[in-house]
Formats: C-alpha cells, structure tokens, sequence
C-alpha cells in the first residue's frame, strides 16, 4: 500500500498473525506498559490468529485501522501503527505506534507516522490526528514533534499501566489544513 527506503506500510493481513505473534513476543518488555493489551492478546500463535482477523474485520468496517512496517528486503515485521479511537462526526483519530529493538532511532516511525497522516487526512477525511504520549517516553516525544504534530495539554490520570497509578498523558495534535 504504502512504502518509503526499504519499508512498506500495508493494513493487517490474516496471513501476517505468526509474525505478529513474533514480533509482540520478541518485543513484549518494551509493549508491556504502553501496549498491554496488544501483548495480552498476541503472546500465542491462536491468540494472533484470533486478534488478526478481529483487525482485519475493523479495519474493513472503519472501526480501527492496524498497519504493519515491514522490511522489504526480508518481509520482517518492524513495528506496528493503528488509528484508534475514531469519531467519525468530529473527523478525528488517535495514533498509537511500537517499533521493534532492532530498528528504533532509524526514523521508520517518524517517517510511518507521516505517511499514515497523510493517508488519513486523503483517503479517510480525517481533520485531526492525535498521539497521546508519557512526557517521559521521549521517542514518541519526538516522532510527534518531528511529524509537525502540536502539543495541546495534559491529560490528567489518562492512561494506567497494569500495576501502576494513572499516569497524566500529553496530547498532541495535527489538522489537516484544506487549502481553499
């Protein structure tokens, strides 16, 4: 669907839940706080396969849209990026991203969160994008900033990690800016 050197951004595949699975389990340390329901639902082959073809179905009803990064050259899996949390009446969706150990500090997700943007504002007509981040996961700081997205508030006891007390939440956002 997508690509840019070396990658390619597709929507979640049936064919893609073994390395999915792989992915999620070589990665698991560094989804569990931000990720944990991703991780609950992708530490087995069946978990996958089940959590694959509740993807696709999304995606293909406009719920939830899951896109896969992967290497060209190889076919590996990389990361993942979705569009969440969509209200179609406000024309609006929410960013999540995760990249593999191997290749992050390698601009992919900037680059991925990009192209994506672009996509949704062309193809979705969305309006406003948004990336909710820890202030403290300083990647994800940065592809937001890095992708002209702007810092609006804190969300105060936004997002709580298994085990954790609510933690506040940086809103950022991008708008797609029609030209008249």
């Amino acid at each position: 669907m997508l690509s840019f050197k070396g990658y390619n951004i597709t929507p979640i595949q049936l064919q893609d839940a073994w390395s999915l699975c792989n992915f999620i389990v070589a990665n698991e340390e560094r989804l569990k706080r931000y990720f944990p329901k991703t991780l609950e639902q992708n530490l087995t082959p069946d978990l996958s396969k089940f959590f694959v073809e509740k993807k696709v179905k999304q995606f293909s009803l406009k719920e939830e849209f899951l896109f896969t990064i992967k290497a060209n050259e190889s076919g590996e899996l990389v990361g993942l990026v979705y569009i969440k949390e969509l209200n179609w009446d406000k024309k609006q969706g929410e960013f999540a991203y995760c990249i593999g150990y191997p290749f992050e500090g390698k601009g992919i997700t900037t680059k991925t969160i990009s192209i994506v943007s672009e996509y949704a504002f062309t193809d979705l007509n969305l309006e406003t994008l948004q990336i909710i981040v820890h202030k403290d996961n300083i990647a994800s700081v940065k592809v937001a900033e890095n992708c002209n997205f702007i810092w609006k508030r804190t969300l105060n006891n936004e997002f709580t990690p298994s085990g954790e007390r609510p933690l506040n939440m940086e809103l950022y956002e991008l708008y797609n800016e029609i030209e008249t």
